[in-house]
């Protein structure tokens, strides 16, 4: 396992692994047994970043969420689990009521629902702090500073380590870290955005804004994160779903558009060239990009997930690298 720090505070970044552990359907969709024997497995290989969130899976029980936490906190106990995994979970985005679908009817991110989740989260993971805190999406309701103010006073109490963002226009994303400053507030320094090598479009209406894909890493984000080397990027749903590797699964509308076939035709070469599926070579070139990025994997079996392990041994040439850049 390969490694990367978190965070700019020596006293409380984090070295993580440059692989993450997606638990979002532990618990629910993958049963226990299959949870713990993925999570073991991601241990014992050096993994040491597990992500989760307060409303994992509502969609699959019809419940508001909670269920991953809580496995979590169970393997945490099982195992004797301390420290030396660093757990990141998310609140914002729960829904207020069950649910099977993404709804707006949700939580939001006023400085009550902040602290009453964080405590509530803590209680599932079976924890007195939580290593690493996001916002899960925006909350147009609230004022933004007063999300900064309840972010930061748990990270200055001590109650969460790092502080992060996800789904997010990057102007908040700015604008937040800005006012924390100002306020002496440790600030977000971990943001977590869909991306993947193959480009989503950004400028189809989705449900939670009219101007577009607030939830991917597009050109603004990239162009950020290079400007703020203190930030650290977290990609979500990085192998689409298994549509890399599965005629199954389509790519749906986002990538319906002229630089796709392009691209996967250089990145079958390439996965040709080494030896490695299409997955490991995606995970690989997000991994050793300009931009680093921690890939978000999710499984369902330890063999999908010794496939994306094996992909952080996995070193693409110059050569390859320069190639699949260059397509679009």
């Amino acid at each position: 396992m390969e490694y990367r720090t978190i965070g700019t505070d020596p006293s409380t970044r984090r070295e993580v692994s440059v692989l993450s552990l997606g638990a979002m359907l532990f618990g629910t969709a993958v049963d226990e047994r299959t949870s713990f024997a993925l999570l073991d497995r991601f241990v014992e290989a050096g993994g040491t970043f597990v992500d989760t969130s307060n409303n994992y899976a509502f969609w699959v029980e019809g419940s508001q969420g909670g269920e991953s936490e809580a496995l979590l906190g169970r393997w945490r106990r099982s195992r004797g689990i301390g420290d030396e995994v660093v757990i990141a979970t998310k609140l914002g985005a729960r829904p207020l009521a069950p649910s099977r679908g993404f709804t707006l009817d949700v939580e939001g991110l006023s400085a009550k629902t902040v602290r009453e989740s964080a405590e509530r989260s803590m209680e599932r993971l079976g924890t007195d702090r939580i290593d690493l805190l996001y916002a899960h999406i925006e909350d147009p309701r609230t004022e933004l500073a007063e999300t900064v103010e309840a972010f930061g006073s748990l990270a200055a109490q001590g109650s969460v380590g790092l502080l992060g963002v996800s789904n997010h226009w990057v102007w908040r994303v700015e604008r937040g870290r800005a006012l924390a400053a100002a306020a002496g507030l440790p600030g977000w320094e971990v943001l977590q955005y869909h991306h993947s090598y193959l480009r989503h479009r950004t400028d189809l209406p989705s449900l939670r804004s009219a101007d577009g894909s607030v939830g991917v890493a597009g050109g603004e984000v990239l162009s950020y994160l290079r400007s703020e080397p203190g930030l650290a990027m977290v990609a979500y749903s990085p192998l689409l779903g298994g549509s890399y590797v599965r005629s199954d699964k389509p790519l749906g509308e986002g990538f319906d558009h002229a630089g796709t076939a392009k691209r996967l035709a250089v990145l079958r070469e390439v996965a040709a060239e080494t030896g490695a599926t299409a997955n490991q070579v995606v995970l690989a070139w997000l991994i050793g990009g300009e931009v680093p990025v921690i890939p978000l994997v999710g499984a369902s079996s330890v063999a999908q997930l010794d496939e994306s392990l094996a992909a952080v041994g996995l070193e693409l040439t110059a050569d390859q690298r320069a190639r699949l850049d260059a397509a679009h």
